[in-house]
């Protein structure tokens, strides 16, 4: 099995997944992925689709990630993940697209407005 690679997006970041055949090992920028997502549930979010799909620990992955925050990137992580396992094998399509793992999450933060200090919030109006 050669390189298999997939993109994913979520907000403004963009991770790039290459998957190959190995013991499990999940780099992340250069680093282990549990050095770099610290929290469980962040953690949690880049197991999910192998979990969903029962390929654990068969796969290497080296992710380069860029842009958003942590939470972001690892929702694109998930997102490229599950891409590059339905192009391994189109039978784990069904299962990663039940628990929305292939959906792209479009929303984005909403731009600010002249003459308001935020997107929607106003300064103090006053009556008299």
């Amino acid at each position: 099995m050669e390189m298999i690679n997939a993109i994913g997006r979520r907000k403004s970041s963009v991770a790039r997944v290459y998957l190959s055949k190995g013991s499990g090992n999940i780099t992340v920028n250069g680093r282990d992925f549990k050095d770099y997502f610290p929290a469980k549930n962040i953690q949690y979010n880049i197991v999910a689709p192998f979990e969903t799909v029962e390929a654990m620990n068969i796969y290497d992955l080296k992710v380069n990630v860029m842009g958003g925050g942590y939470k972001g990137q690892s929702e694109a992580i998930r997102m490229a993940i599950s891409r590059a396992l339905t192009k391994l094998n189109e039978d784990f399509r069904k299962p990663l697209k039940e628990k929305k793992f292939l959906m792209r999450d479009s929303r984005v933060v909403e731009r600010k407005k002249y003459g308001k200090p935020k997107a929607r919030k106003s300064f103090q109006f006053s009556k008299r």
